[in-house]
Formats: structure tokens, C-alpha cells, sequence
């Protein structure tokens, strides 16, 4: 009985697997690109200025110059928030000094426009608007890619992508259930062995990062859950007219109006020295300043890399804005089960983690890549095998040609034309109209013509050529960014500019990378013996 049901979880686990392994492997290198998606869109933004770091010690008095500001431009505001010369976790860059609004809304009117401005830190003098960047999609059109995909209605889009990470959670699960052994085989490795060596390397890679996996399908799946099953909460609150008692449910009651804030001083100075002091120097993010209906004005302080998996009140400091008082804790809002899909999405895209924590979910997400695509190639390997060794002819090869060409396109094509994404952004003419549009055309043009290369030559020969042409693309990269603007390595290195430093560098790793790989793939292929003709396979 055991054994019965080992083998139908195998069956299981390899078509699952296999018929949306293509589709999961693009949304995985896409997923694992957005966790770097703001220093992505930072390169391809050269025009955006770079800040230098606040000084030590001088964030109380930015902190007045701004206050300045606001009560001098929006006396009646009912919000101001002040984002602090900071390393922003958001942007992954240095950031200047902003103040942002929100006017008063009128009769009837939900919420009213409002206005930001960035400042001078040293002075407190409104700074003319910067430049407007070259438009592009940037890393957040990555991102999106991964859950809505490209070229589709966007909820039929997010709906494939929740049906293939169904298949995905049932394949993991069967996986577990199949490989009985599968951690002592995590020890195990068998180079030069076919078929073994790569059903090694994906039980390897499977379980060196396997909370991960379970992880990040689940919590993706519950980020939609409302998009996937729709109608059990409409058919539980009484349809479209239950959706707010549905959300309410989800997130608690809605937070209480605002009035106008109505202030004539606001010493921000001492606020900012006694959070300084809890959490030490330049911690202090954003400032922000509201007045719920029928009180008094409220400072909220929020900390720099704030925030755990829930984000509610953990690194924030509240005060009285009259007087300084330190005041309790802002409130929960948000039931439990709002809580609960707010932690699971925190989870998901690692919004909470610092540097150390977001490569190390990059590179859970490449581990991710690699399950999948050693997967997909030892499915050919093992029917690869198994038809020779037969003698099949063409009907029943067919099927083996079109996943060996899949994966080629898939595994070395998409890569290239991920790569073409980013030369697209330097060598698109600046005025194009939907310039971001035209990029990612260009990412899908390549990712077909590859497709049809891997059709036409011979499988070997097209998983050698795309692998270096992967790598020329991609170690390509920080040359045509040194040719075509000032932000070149030298330049973003000798000032600290890590986010566009961090992408150079990188491009350059996936090059080596890339290559070493088409150096393998090309010595195997070279010592691999001729495969006979079909008189030689039908001779006695």
C-alpha cells in the first residue's frame, strides 16, 4: 500500500511538475529579480540624483527646518509626513530630504489632494523639482511579471499564475512523499552519472531551501486569495453589497477620521534626539503628523529599518504634538485574520528583512530556479535515454523534441532576454513613446526568437550558444552602461552608490556564471560519441 502510494505521488509530482515547470520558472527568476526591484529601477534611472548621507547628529535640526516648512505652506493640512535624509529600505538609495501634505477635504469629498516638496537638509530651502528620468518599467514591471504575467487581462493573468502554483505546492508536497530518503540524499552527489547526477543536483537544491519553497507558494496563493475564490466571501456576506462587511471582518473597522491640524509651533527637534536615543543615530525614517477627529495632533516617529513580519507598532515612537509628551502605542487595526494574510504577504515578498535577509531570499530564489530547471532537464534526460535505447522513431520523439526545445528556451532563453530587457533601457531612444512599453517588448521578442533558435538547431548545439550568448549579454551590461552615462562602476563605487554598484557587479557574476556553465555543457557535448544513424540503429 505504501509503495502504491509512493508511486502515485511520483506520477503525480513529475506531471505536475512538468506541464507548468516553464511557466514557474519565469515566474521565479521574475519574483527572485523584484526582490531587488528598486535598485533594478535605480540603474535604469540614471538621471536620478544621488544623496549623500545625513551628517551625524543632525537629524533633529532637518527635522525643524522641515517642520518649518509645513507650518509655513500647509498650516491647515491634515497630515504631514517628512521622509528624513536616509539609506530608505524602499528604495535601497539615499534619499534627500521631502515633506508631503494632505489638504483638508471638503463637504462630502473622501480625501483631498494634497503636496509634497523636497528640500535642501542644510537649509530647509524648497529645492526646484528634479528632472524627470528616462521612463521605463524599471524592476517594478519585473515584479509585476510574476503574478499577472504580460499580455493578458490582468486577473486572468493572476489566476494562472494561483493555478500553477497549485500544481507547484502539489508538487513539492508529493516530492517529499516520494523521495523517502530525501535528506540523507541531500549528502549525496554522483558527477558524470547522467541521469543521477541531475536527479541528485534537484533533490540537492529542493531541500537546501525547502521552508522556502512550502513558504513562498503558500503565502503567494493567500496574497489573491480573494481573486482566486471570490465567491465564498460574497456568497458568506451577502454578495457585492457584503464586500465592506467582508472587509471589515478582514481588517477590523476603519481608522477614524482626521481634522486639520491647526498648529502655530512644532518642536520636532527633541522628539527626534529622545528616539535617536532608543534606537540610535540616523534610525529615524519618516515623521509623521495627524490630529483624529476631536483630539489633539499626534507625532508618530517611524525607525529606518523598522518593522518585523507584522509591521504594527513595532519600531514607531508616538508623541503629543503640543507639548512632547510621549504618548501609548498606536492601535491595532485589523483583525485577526487580516493580521494573519498581512504576515504571510510580509513573508512573501520580504518586505521586513535588511540586506543580509533579502540575498538570502535572492538566493533562495535562484535555488528555486534551479529545482525547477534541473527538474524540466532530467524529465529529457531520463525519455531521452529511454528512446534510444528503444529505437523509437519520429511520432514518438516528437514530444521529446518539443520539451528538449521548451527548456532551451526557457532556462537559456529567458535569461537572454531578461538581459535584453536591460540593454533595451540604454539603447531605446529617450523621447519613444511607451518607451516602458517597447522594453518589454523587446524582453518577449528576444524570448521568442530564442524559442525558435532552439527549434532549429540541434539541442546541444542550441543550449552551448544560448548559454554564451547569456553570458556575453550580460557581462555586456556594465560596459554599455559605462558607454552610455556618468553612472558607471567606477563612478557608483568611489561615491558609495551601492544600489547601481550592486547591479554592475551582479550582471558581471551572472556572466561568469553563464559562461562556466556553457564551458560544461560544451566539454560534455564535445566528448559525447556520435549518435549513430538510423541504418547503423536498425543493422542486426
Amino acid at each position: 500500500m505504501k509503495n502504491g502510494f509512493r508511486q502515485v505521488a511520483a506520477w503525480l509530482h513529475t506531471w505536475s511538475g512538468l506541464t507548468v515547470g516553464w511557466v514557474l520558472f519565469f515566474v521565479f527568476v521574475t519574483g527572485t529579480a523584484g526582490y531587488f526591484q528598486h535598485e533594478i529601477t535605480r540603474w535604469m534611472q540614471p538621471e536620478l540624483p544621488y544623496a549623500a548621507p545625513l551628517p551625524t547628529g543632525e537629524a533633529a535640526a532637518v527635522a525643524d527646518r522641515a517642520a518649518a516648512h509645513l507650518l509655513a505652506h500647509a498650516p491647515l493640512a491634515t497630515r504631514w509626513t517628512i521622509s528624513m535624509p536616509q539609506y530608505s529600505p524602499v528604495s535601497r538609495a539615499w534619499e534627500g530630504l521631502s515633506v508631503r501634505w494632505n489638504d483638508t477635504p471638503g463637504p462630502g469629498i473622501r480625501r483631498a489632494p494634497g503636496g509634497r516638496a523636497r528640500l535642501d537638509a542644510a537649509t530647509g530651502a524648497e529645492l526646484p523639482p528634479a528632472a524627470a528620468p528616462r521612463a521605463t518599467g524599471g524592476g517594478a514591471a519585473l515584479y509585476r511579471l510574476h503574478y499577472e504575467l504580460y499580455y493578458l487581462p490582468k486577473i486572468w493573468g493572476i489566476r494562472l499564475v494561483g493555478a500553477c502554483s497549485m500544481l507547484m505546492l502539489l508538487a513539492i508536497v508529493t516530492g517529499i512523499i516520494t523521495h523517502k530518503k530525501i535528506f540523507r540524499d541531500f549528502f549525496t552527489f554522483r558527477p558524470g552519472k547522467g541521469q543521477r547526477s541531475w536527479l541528485d543536483a534537484h533533490n540537492a537544491v529542493s531541500v537546501m531551501a525547502l521552508p522556502f519553497f512550502l513558504m513562498i507558494t503558500y503565502s503567494g496563493l493567500v496574497f489573491f486569495m480573494y481573486e482566486y475564490m471570490p465567491l465564498g466571501a460574497k456568497a458568506v456576506f451577502g454578495g457585492d453589497a457584503g464586500e465592506d462587511a467582508y472587509y471589515a471582518e478582514l481588517w477590523g473597522p476603519p481608522r477614524p477620521p482626521r481634522e486639520a491640524l491647526a498648529l502655530s509651533a512644532l518642536p520636532l527637534g527633541p522628539m527626534v534626539q529622545r528616539a535617536e536615543a532608543a534606537w540610535g543615530a540616523g534610525q529615524v525614517g519618516a515623521i509623521t503628523v495627524e490630529r483624529p477627529a476631536g483630539g489633539s495632533a499626534e507625532v508618530t516617529l517611524a525607525r529606518v529599518q523598522g518593522g518585523g513580519i507584522l509591521f504594527w507598532g513595532v519600531d514607531k515612537l508616538r508623541f503629543d504634538a503640543r507639548g512632547g509628551a510621549p504618548l501609548a502605542p498606536e492601535p491595532v487595526y485589523g483583525g485577526a485574520p487580516g493580521q494573519t494574510q498581512k504576515a504571510l504577504i510580509n513573508l512573501h515578498e520580504g518586505l521586513f528583512a535588511g540586506p543580509v535577509g533579502r540575498w538570502l531570499y535572492f538566493a533562495s530564489g535562484l535555488l528555486g530556479c534551479a529545482m525547477i530547471g534541473t527538474g524540466l532537464v532530467m524529465w529529457t534526460v531520463k525519455r531521452r535515454r529511454h528512446h534510444l535505447g528503444s529505437g523509437r522513431e519520429s511520432a514518438e520523439r516528437f514530444g521529446l523534441r518539443l520539451v528538449e526545445s521548451l527548456n532551451v528556451a526557457t532556462l537559456a532563453g529567458l535569461p537572454l532576454a531578461l538581459a535584453a530587457y536591460f540593454w533595451a533601457n540604454r539603447l531605446l531612444p529617450m523621447g519613444l513613446a511607451a518607451r516602458a512599453g517597447w522594453e518589454m517588448h523587446t524582453l518577449f521578442a528576444v524570448w521568442l526568437g530564442s524559442a525558435f533558435y532552439g527549434l532549429a538547431r540541434p539541442t546541444g548545439r542550441a543550449w552551448v550558444e544560448q548559454l554564451w550568448a547569456c553570458a556575453a549579454a550580460y557581462a555586456l551590461v556594465p560596459v554599455l552602461n559605462a558607454l552610455t552615462t556618468e553612472q558607471h562602476l567606477w563612478n557608483t563605487l568611489a561615491r558609495g552608490d551601492w544600489a547601481r554598484a550592486g547591479f554592475d557587479l551582479t550582471m558581471a557574476s551572472l556572466a561568469a556564471v553563464f559562461a562556466m556553465l556553457a564551458h560544461r555543457v560544451g566539454r560534455k557535448l564535445r566528448a559525447r560519441p556520435a549518435a549513430p544513424s538510423r541504418r547503423q540503429r536498425s543493422a542486426p
